[in-house]
């Protein structure tokens, strides 16, 4: 049988196949369409079983991660497809992910990227790029100049407090 090599330690081989090693022994990954139907309750049905999921993550009886794509997603469709204001998306996707069952080690990450994304003008991919380059102290390598002034004001601004 041919083994394959890792070249990620994420990742580990079992039976020629590649298994992600999650966090803080997660056993659950939330679409999308779960998180929407829980935060809009549009679909009577749905947010019942959401519902119920979401309690035992809020409670910590479900560790679960919220993949940075998904919640990536969930911005953009709250927003542009249903409109609803940006600071109430941040916040709601904030209170989600503080719920005591997400174990993502980016958590911080994450909570600071929906800060920036409801106190700035751009992007929320540009929010968790420079919310991770802030934690693990790198700057953007960008040919986009108003990210990098971003970028440079709020370090600056975090250097003087």
């Amino acid at each position: 049988m041919h083994q394959e090599r890792s070249l990620c330690r994420k990742f580990e081989i079992r039976s020629g196949r590649r298994w992600l090693t999650m966090p803080g022994n997660a056993s659950t990954i939330p679409d999308t369409n779960v998180i929407l139907r829980y935060l809009l309750r549009d679909n009577p049905e749905q947010f019942e079983k959401a519902d119920h999921y979401f309690e035992s993550v809020r409670t910590g009886r479900e560790k679960a991660l919220l993949l940075e794509s998904v919640l990536v997603e969930c911005v953009y469709v709250l927003t542009k497809f249903y409109k609803i204001p940006k600071v109430e998306v941040a916040d709601s996707l904030s209170a989600l992910l503080r719920y005591k069952g997400f174990v993502n080690h980016d958590k911080s990450v994450l909570l600071e990227a929906l800060a920036l994304f409801a106190a700035e003008n751009i992007d929320p991919v540009d929010c968790v790029m420079i919310a991770a380059g802030r934690h693990g102290n790198m700057k953007p390598f960008s040919f986009d100049k108003g990210l990098n002034r971003l970028f440079e004001r709020l370090r600056e601004s975090a250097d003087r407090k």
